[in-house]
């Protein structure tokens, strides 16, 4: 059964263990904040050096050299590496834990905090300083047009036509740290178990929003419960 095809999808909750916030516990990032204040195109377009300001100071936090991938996604990136079918790694956050880690198939659904629009030319650039409303865009060196690299809040996430593409084709789907309350990704598990075939699994620290619709659901830190299911994977073929 090692040809089967899987796709995982992961949320704030494998980061959390790396010391970056999350975004929905009672301490989140948005129990902090107003996502209408930083995290939509019409705060951007009302306040940007306001936006510019958070985004800068959660890069220069993911940045820390104290931040570091984790033992969750280290077996990820194994799983990627060793199985012999494809495995799709689906992202919903913007940091870059899962490429330091090694996983070489990677789509992040809602964009990537070291880099860099351009509303001018479109171009994505890498981005690992402050951005001010002042910044040069490296591609076509226009001024005051480039915007952080992540889908807002009233924005269509990313590569969602190849997403729904690999779930109608996978034979399992595993969701990891993820809420379960933010769409589309809280519909994936409806998705995969729609093409009749998929099994589903649930690895996440507390049951999610969508925990019912899963066929097996494991629960505790995202850095013991997805190397145990990976070894468990690779062990036995599943």
């Amino acid at each position: 059964m090692k040809d089967r095809r899987i796709v995982i999808l992961t949320g704030a909750g494998i980061s959390k263990e790396s010391g970056l916030d999350t975004f929905r516990d009672p301490d989140g990032i948005w129990a902090r904040l107003r996502i209408e204040d930083v995290a939509t195109p019409e705060a951007f377009a009302r306040a940007p050096g306001r936006v510019h300001d958070f985004y800068n100071y959660r890069r220069s936090g993911l940045l820390d050299p104290a931040v570091a991938p984790n033992a969750a996604h280290l077996a990820l990136a194994r799983l990627q590496q060793d199985w012999p079918g494809e495995v799709l790694l689906v992202t919903q956050n913007i940091d870059d834990l899962h490429e330091r880690a090694g996983s070489p198939a990677l789509i992040h659904m809602h964009g990537e905090l070291l880099k860099a629009r351009c509303l001018a030319c479109g171009s994505v650039s890498p981005w690992r300083e402050a951005m001010t409303v002042d910044s040069l865009c490296p591609a076509c060196g226009a001024d005051g047009t480039l915007r952080v690299h992540v889908v807002w809040f009233g924005e269509m996430p990313l590569e969602m036509e190849r997403i729904y593409d690999a779930l109608a084709a996978c034979d399992l789907f595993v969701s990891i740290g993820t809420s379960g309350n933010v769409y589309p990704a809280a519909g994936f598990v409806a998705e995969a178990r729609g093409n009749g075939r998929a099994h589903t699994v649930e690895l996440n620290l507390e049951p999610s929003e969508s925990h019912s619709l899963f066929a097996e659901c494991r629960y505790g830190p995202a850095t013991q419960q997805v190397p145990a299911f990976v070894e468990e994977m690779l062990h036995d073929g599943r």
